[in-house]
């Protein structure tokens, strides 16, 4: 593995553990104006970042220890898919954050791209393994 997807994979594994950490720290942040501060709002008071936050944080330390990485990866790019998308629409302001968890996604994914090769077969039961 080259240095540069190791350093990929621990700033990534940093990021996500500490995303996974801050609710629990900040208690209820500060508000923020517009539909963002709604639906933050509305994350908060359902209680939804929990589960949130749990996931981001098994993926982080997964990332860690450098276990199940594969695994962690797809569960953080359903999170980077939303961070793109809710910072492009609703808060492009902070646009260049996610894109820049997003390159470290892609840098840190590319060493295990035979292992996403099944999820991106047309027909079911035709694997083919390069690993």
């Amino acid at each position: 593995m080259s240095i540069v997807a190791l350093t990929a994979r621990i700033l990534l594994g940093l990021i996500f553990t500490l995303a996974g950490v801050s609710p629990l720290l900040i208690g209820t942040p500060p508000p923020m104006p517009g539909l963002a501060g709604a639906l933050n709002s509305a994350f908060y008071q359902s209680h939804w970042i929990y589960a949130i936050s749990l996931a981001q944080f098994v993926a982080g330390v997964l990332l860690l220890v450098n276990r199940y990485v594969p695994v962690a990866l797809v569960i953080l790019a359903a999170f980077l898919y939303n961070s793109l998308v809710f910072h492009g629409l609703v808060m492009p302001a902070m646009l260049p954050v996610p894109l820049v968890v997003a390159a470290l996604w892609f840098l840190t994914a590319l060493p295990y791209r035979a292992h996403f090769a099944a999820l991106f077969n047309a027909k079911q039961g035709t694997v083919h393994r390069d690993v």
